[in-house]
């Protein structure tokens, strides 16, 4: 046994093994390999897009949030004005209400007044012609002296 024939032999094997591999096994090899570094930066691509679509629906949903808000608390001041409102016509009202009806009383007592005073003048008119009839001793004709009775209940 010759070591350099055996050398070369080894060699020519090796050389053949190595056309081998890099013709047959190592092209699949490296698109393997490619595909998988493919996946790996389209996924790492894919995390940032949903981090990123995460931050914005985070932010519009604070937007959401706070315009709720606004419009709740505006909701909250115009029933307050609106109640305001209405408290304030119920008071407005009531107080028509209180001066019509003041008015009305003191018109009716004005009348009852009057009344009272026409009353009074007749019942005065009559004790004194029944004080006159006493002092003169003879009765007074009331439709011969209606126009001094009348006279009378005017001057009362």
């Amino acid at each position: 046994m010759n070591l350099n024939a055996t050398l070369i032999a080894q060699f020519v094997v090796f050389f053949i093994l190595a056309m081998f591999t890099m013709k047959f096994v190592w092209p699949p090899l490296m698109k393997v390999l490619d595909e998988r570094a493919e996946k790996i930066s389209n996924g790492l691509a894919a995390a940032d897009r949903g981090k990123a679509e995460m931050a914005a629906a985070e932010k519009r949903a604070q937007a959401e949030l706070a315009t709720a808000r606004d419009e709740g608390q505006k909701r909250i001041n115009d029933a307050e004005k609106r109640a305001h409102a209405i408290i304030e016509e119920a008071k407005k009202t009531a107080s028509d209400e209180a001066a019509r009806i003041l008015a009305a009383a003191k018109a009716d007592a004005e009348q009852q007044v009057t009344r009272a005073r026409e009353e009074l003048r007749g019942q005065v008119a009559v004790l004194a012609v029944s004080g006159a009839e006493h002092i003169l001793k003879r009765e007074v004709n009331a439709a011969a002296h209606a126009d001094l009775l009348n006279q009378l209940k005017t001057e009362l």
